[in-house]
């Protein structure tokens, strides 16, 4: 009924930057809290950066400083700005919302299909 389709990822250098983007479709009533996960090799899952409806947001000590997370509500939008990555940012990062879509009577977790990010040189 909803979906979220990602776009970017790839093969960078260490130091480089990139870019994720995320959006939001389908029968889309409300959506509030927007953000990243990644996921690295033998790992669990962890949080990257979320961002609140209002603009409010939050990020792992591991990428303060050098990640930006930013949304635009108009679109259903949600983009990851990753400067001065590491190989440790090296991981499958996955979008993710919560939800509130036409005929449902709450906010269900949605997940997107994931996107790798290398970094090496």
């Amino acid at each position: 009924q909803v979906q979220l389709v990602e776009s970017g990822g790839g093969l960078v250098q260490p130091g480089g930057s990139l870019s994720l983007s995320c959006g939001a479709s389908g029968r889309i009533f409300s959506i509030s809290a927007m953000g990243w996960y990644r996921q690295a090799p033998g790992k669990e899952r962890e949080l990257v950066a979320a961002i609140g409806s209002g603009g409010s947001t939050n990020y792992a000590d591991s990428v303060k400083g050098r990640f930006t997370i930013s949304r635009d509500n108009a679109k259903n939008t949600v983009t990851l700005q990753m400067n001065s990555l590491k190989p440790e940012d090296t991981a499958v990062y996955y979008c993710h919302a919560d939800i509130w879509a036409i005929g449902s009577d709450r906010y269900l977790e949605v997940w997107g299909q994931g996107t790798l990010v290398t970094v090496s040189s």
